[in-house]
């Protein structure tokens, strides 16, 4: 661009001086033109401001599940033991069976004491309950005993030798002949043996 108005100020000086030498001594003033180049416009493009944004690490932190097995609840039920107790197998010679520490047979009016099963007195004469006053038959313990005892139901009759297995019902001495309200009679011999050979707790059998 420069070179170019260099060469036009070139051509306008030489016509200028054509044009002069053929007029007066005016000399024409020639513009001068001036070297200078044209202002260069410079264009400051504004900054590009570039915003980086830090990525957002997110950390995710995962548990485990702690899984606890439950122990395993055994519950061992053992099986009670069936234990059927046999039986006591009736004593030989009595009708009674061998748990019987005293045997009475209603039906024939006589008695026994054993011991472990085994006869070891008797078998002896009895009388029992009369009509309204019989004897019950089953299976009873001695419960007390009296060696003088007075009936306080009957008239104060005396009962020696009182061994009690059910309620007021109990060995006693007394007549062979004449039916008791209840009691089992002995005789006096008989009535002491039962006395001293029996105790609290002993079973008394009567069967008819």
């Amino acid at each position: 661009m420069r070179k170019v108005i260099l060469g036009v100020a070139a051509v306008a000086v030489g016509l200028l001086s054509a044009c002069g030498t053929g007029g007066g001594n005016t000399a024409a003033q020639v513009p001068t033109v001036s070297d200078t180049a044209p202002p260069t416009t410079t264009t400051t493009a504004a900054p590009t401001t570039t915003t980086t944004v830090a990525p957002t690490t997110t950390t995710t932190t995962t548990v485990a599940p702690t899984t606890t097995k439950p122990k395993p609840t055994t519950t061992t039920t053992k099986p009670k033991p069936t234990t059927t107790k046999p039986k006591p197998a009736p004593s030989q010679g009595t009708p009674c069976t061998t748990d019987a520490d005293a045997c009475i047979d209603l039906s024939a009016n006589q008695s026994w004491l054993l011991k472990d099963g085994q006869v070891v007195y008797g078998p002896v004469p009895i009388t029992s309950g009369r009509p309204g006053y019989l004897t019950p038959p089953g299976t009873f313990k001695v419960q007390w005993k009296d060696i003088d005892h007075k009936s306080s139901e009957f008239d104060d009759a005396p009962m020696p030798y009182s061994v009690f297995f059910n309620s007021g019902i109990a060995f006693h001495q007394g007549s062979l002949k004449v039916k008791s309200h209840g009691c089992i009679h002995l005789s006096n011999a008989a009535a002491k043996t039962f006395y001293n050979g029996l105790k609290v707790g002993d079973v008394v059998q009567v069967v008819k």
